[in-house]
């Protein structure tokens, strides 16, 4: 089955960086979609950032010119670079991806990691 594997994360200071990796693994066709979403206590889960098939990603107002996001297809991996880091980023970040496999096409969501930001 497909597995969405995140790692990266943790606890910094406001305005330091973070990394985030996904990467995705099992019988996959094609990824159509993967990027980064994330969920703040009381809050909606909110896209992040987001490469579409193909196309250039998009991003969040709140965090444009602050995150980015890169893919290794490859490696089926997906990256983001957080920098700049404010309190309110505080969240669960989740990796998303609309894949292909064998039996289906559908959204694949990692396990979930926390980033911190607090002094």
């Amino acid at each position: 089955q497909v597995q969405l594997v995140e790692s990266g994360g943790g606890l910094v200071q406001p305005g330091g960086s973070l990394s985030l990796s996904c990467a995705a693994s099992g019988r996959i066709l094609s990824i159509n979609a993967m990027g980064w979403y994330r969920q703040a206590p009381g809050k909606q889960r909110e896209l992040v950032a987001r490469f579409r098939s193909g196309g250039t990603p998009n991003y969040a107002d709140s965090v444009k010119g602050r995150f980015t996001i890169s893919r290794d297809n490859a490696k089926n991996t997906v990256y983001l670079q957080m920098t700049s880091l404010k309190p309110e980023d505080t969240a669960v970040y989740y990796c998303n991806a609309y894949i292909r496999d064998f039996y289906d096409t559908r959204d694949y969501w990692g396990q979930g990691t926390q980033v911190t930001v607090s002094s």
